[in-house]
Order: C-alpha cells, then sequence, then structure tokens
C-alpha cells in the first residue's frame, strides 16, 4: 500500500475513533430506568432484602461482595450467578470464590419476586447492583 493509502487509512480511523467519542462519553447509569416497565422493582428489592436481612444482617454485606465479585473482572454482567455446566466455567468455582460467595439464595428469592411482578423485565445484573445499592442506602430507611 502507498503512503496516500496509510495516509487516508489512518484518517478514516481517527475519524471513526472521534466520532464515537460523543456518542459513547453520553453514556450515563440512569436510577429511573425501570420507572416505567417495572416501577416497584426498588421497593420488592427493598422488602425481599428487609426480610433477610432480620433472619441474617450479615448477608446485606455478601450481597455488596457478590455485586463486587461479578463486576470485578469481565464487568457487571451477572456471570458470577452462572452454575457450571459442560460449556460454563463458572466463576462460582474460581479459587478466590470457593465456599465463600453467599447470597446467591438471596439473589434468586429476588429474581422471583420480580419476575412475578414484572416477567422478563429486569436483568439478573441489574438485580445485583439495585441490591447492593439498596443494601448502601440501608440506614436511610424509616
Amino acid at each position: 500500500m502507498n503512503s496516500f493509502g496509510l495516509t487516508l487509512t489512518a484518517l478514516c480511523c481517527v475519524v471513526v475513533v472521534l466520532g464515537g467519542l460523543p456518542f459513547s462519553s453520553d453514556a450515563q447509569l440512569d436510577p429511573s430506568f425501570y420507572r416505567d416497565t417495572c416501577p416497584k422493582v426498588h421497593s420488592i428489592i427493598r422488602e425481599v432484602i428487609r426480610n433477610v436481612s432480620k433472619t441474617d444482617p450479615r448477608m446485606l454485606a455478601s450481597l455488596v461482595r457478590l455485586h463486587f465479585h461479578d463486576c470485578f473482572v469481565l464487568g457487571c454482567d451477572a456471570s458470577v450467578l452462572l452454575n457450571k455446566t459442560d460449556t460454563i466455567v463458572s466463576e462460582q468455582e474460581a479459587f478466590p470464590n470457593i465456599n465463600s460467595l453467599r447470597g446467591l439464595d438471596v439473589v434468586n428469592q429476588i429474581k422471583t419476586a420480580v419476575e412475578k411482578a414484572c416477567p422478563n423485565t429486569v436483568s439478573c445484573a441489574d438485580i445485583l447492583a439495585l441490591s447492593a445499592q439498596i443494601f448502601l442506602n440501608f440506614g436511610r430507611w424509616s
């Protein structure tokens, strides 16, 4: 390829990268994301967490830890919730997580309650994130 072709290719790459910057930097998390599709999601999660915390107060911290372990490696995708199969190497069985991840049953309780109210709407990744957020706001409950 001649120098003109290389220059043109480099220029196209720069335009593509710079052209995408305004769109990617504009993305923001929205706490009211489920306002229209599942308006009670926060109260459902809060209620399950409140009930669980009465019998096991340490579970609240375990939910935050579970969210951390989900997000730490490859992003917040709820992959830590996946069980081992023939095709999936589960993060639950990674050396640092063996016998140390608590709260998987609570996430299942939350998911069941949310699915009852809003079927096929709220992702497991969002349930983990919202659970951690609600726990961190625990002191603000009346």
